[in-house]
């Protein structure tokens, strides 16, 4: 199993198989927009642009289980991402990464890279995933990793 196995659904309630992205590398992040990590989205958006020509897409995934930091539908999700930090990357509709309904991506994230201390479920807004071309998880990365010191990874597994 991997990344590419899996089948996320995109703001507009469209199907999206990660497939479509396979032989690409990704970062997979639960972003939030009303979170004190929310101006990540302009640091994700500088990744997505600086090397999406080298086969690398940013995919984001709003959650609203942290603080219920991510309250809007889609819609207005979409809008913040778009007019506030002009976020060109895939958004995807809101999910739960943790608990019962989590979202079968983010459990079979979470059990591929463990976060501190050996700890599967994901603390806060804004963890990111590195998944390299095979659709294999390569790093996890903490909600308080600027996006830009996350560069010299994303080279590795480009």
């Amino acid at each position: 199993m991997n990344a590419y196995d899996f089948t996320a659904q995109t703001l507009d309630g469209r199907p999206a198989p990660l497939s479509e992205f396979r032989g690409k590398a990704l970062l997979i992040v639960n972003t939030a927009s009303k979170c004190g990590f929310t101006p990540q989205y302009a640091g994700l958006e500088t990744l997505h642009n600086k090397f999406k020509d080298r086969g690398f897409e940013v995919l984001g995934f709003p959650c609203n289980q942290f603080g219920g930091q991510e309250p809007g539908d889609a819609q207005s999700i979409g809008t913040f991402c778009s007019l506030t930090y002009g976020v060109s990357f895939p958004m995807m509709a809101k999910i739960d990464v943790n608990g019962p309904h989590a979202d079968p991506l983010f459990v079979w994230l979470k059990h591929e890279k463990k976060g501190v201390f050996g700890s599967a479920a994901v603390k806060w807004n804004f963890t990111k995933f590195l998944v390299d071309r095979r659709g294999e998880v390569r790093a996890r990365f903490a909600p308080t990793t600027e996006p830009k010191a996350m560069e010299a990874a994303i080279e590795a597994v480009l």
